[in-house]
């Protein structure tokens, strides 16, 4: 066993060897163009994404925008506490350039049932055929929509938390920011933040210690991710909005920060969390022992995944409130 696995939580190993292992067998050793590497990267998470909540229904939408259409689906849990509902928006992770609401399928569901309302999943447009802005941009749109027409899909949109993993994470910000820009961020009561890929700046530590060819998420694999999003000279041509941890962060609403301590992304994640309370920013963060890039996605076999979505779900229900007939909370 190398040593990267031998620093893993055991019961996310279980998981991290299982998905590497099946990932290699289907490449079969050839070099993949980034539908084949979707595929695969999907195929092999397969068995990991059964089971779980079931939900009472979904709904799927295609929104229109300047790069094409892309997919919205709404799930609402057996149990919600209002209706409409208090809404998380999640954006799923991937580097912009894999993954979608199926891969995603079952970490919403969890998110849906332990917070008791709906979870807004965006599968928007990935990169590198739609680089740079175009995920952000339909963000926007997905949020804009929402506000319009949440009541029709039964969403309160006073009352939104927004959320998501890795280049997820960094899109939830980004959107968040946008709205700022705007004059509209009072839309957002919350911000849930895993493991978020906030700049294309990697120390030689990270990349030498946590980001070798072994590990879950390498340094060369965010290389090629930022590359795909916003081009070849990606530490150079960084915006506020493309790499939020270069933004003026004021006025963002509360956030909460998880992170592994194994994963290459780990001190960006420090570092963002620090620049958000600089800013003045409500922040709670937790850094998870012997977990690495990715590890909620181990929810059916780890404590500690189950944990970050509990404190996910947890962060959400406190900032999404819900208010009876007088205004109180109920």
């Amino acid at each position: 066993m190398s040593r990267s696995l031998e620093a893993l939580d055991p019961q996310i190993r279980r998981f991290i060897e299982d998905v590497c292992r099946e990932g290699a067998r289907l490449r079969g050793g050839r070099a993949l163009d980034w539908p084949e590497r979707r595929l695969i990267a999907a195929q092999a998470r397969t068995p990991w994404r059964e089971g779980g909540p079931r939900m009472l229904a979904t709904r799927d939408y295609r929104l229109p925008s300047p790069h094409g259409e892309f997919g919205l689906r709404v799930l609402y849990p057996q149990v919600m506490e209002a209706q409409p509902s208090p809404a998380l928006v999640y954006f799923h992770g991937g580097g912009w350039c894999m993954f979608g609401l199926d891969t995603h399928d079952r970490l919403l569901r969890e998110y849906a049932d332990a917070s008791r309302r709906a979870v807004v999943a965006i599968d928007y447009s990935l990169a590198p055929e739609h680089p740079y802005p175009a995920a952000l941009d339909q963000a926007v749109i997905a949020l804009d929509w929402l506000h319009e027409h949440g009541a029709d899909a039964g969403i309160d949109a006073r009352r939104v938390a927004l959320g998501g993993d890795s280049a997820g994470a960094n899109l939830a910000v980004a959107a968040a920011l946008r709205l700022r820009l705007a004059g509209q961020l009072a839309r957002i009561s919350a911000l849930v933040l895993n493991y978020g890929a906030w700049t294309p700046v990697l120390s030689a530590v990270a990349r030498q210690t946590l980001g070798t060819s072994e590990d879950m998420l390498s340094g060369a694999e965010m290389d090629e991710f930022w590359t795909a999003y916003i081009g070849p000279e990606a530490e150079r041509t960084v915006t506020p909005l493309s790499a939020p941890l270069h933004a003026d962060l004021h006025d963002l609403p509360p956030a909460l920060l998880l992170w592994g301590d194994r994963d290459v992304l780990a001190e960006q994640n420090a570092a963002m969390a620090q620049r958000l309370e600089q800013a003045g920013v409500q922040v709670s963060s937790h850094v998870y022992p012997g977990a690495p890039h990715s590890f909620i996605e181990a929810m059916s076999v780890s404590d500690q995944a189950r944990d970050a979505i509990a404190r996910g779900a947890e962060w959400i229900r406190r900032h999404t409130p819900i208010f009876s007939s007088q205004g109180l909370p109920a």
